[in-house]
């Protein structure tokens, strides 16, 4: 049984609200888990803590065995419970066909202008 600590969302619309749990991987997000060790407001001013944490809770789970996701990683290297790394999608800045597309055609445009404007 692989285990996960992340978010679980509770709240109404617009405004949400999250629990730190402890689940089994293959259980729904807002579905059953196995314990709840802290809250998430996000809702929060962020000179406000957002997230309240049990660490003792987390430190004895991740011993156990249980990854946390990436934004409940953020809280527990904030509580000095684990060293995050920093992630780098470098392919994430490259824009994509389309915008390539207007792009030249863009450019082609404004050189036939600057030709035109030359002669």
């Amino acid at each position: 049984m692989s285990l996960k600590i992340r978010l679980a969302r509770r709240g109404t619309k617009k405004r949400p609200f999250y629990q730190i749990v402890v689940a089994d991987s293959r259980s729904p997000r807002d579905g059953r888990f196995i314990e709840k060790i802290g809250t998430y407001n996000p809702m929060l001013s962020k000179d406000q803590k957002r997230y309240d944490l049990d660490v003792e809770a987390a430190k004895a789970w991740i011993a156990k065995g249980a990854l946390p996701t990436d934004r409940v990683a953020r809280f527990f290297d904030a509580e000095g419970l684990m060293k995050r790394t920093a992630s780098n999608n470098p392919e994430k800045a490259v824009p994509g066909k389309k915008a390539e597309e207007r792009a030249a055609s863009k450019a082609a445009k404004a050189a036939k202008a600057a030709e035109a404007a030359a002669e």
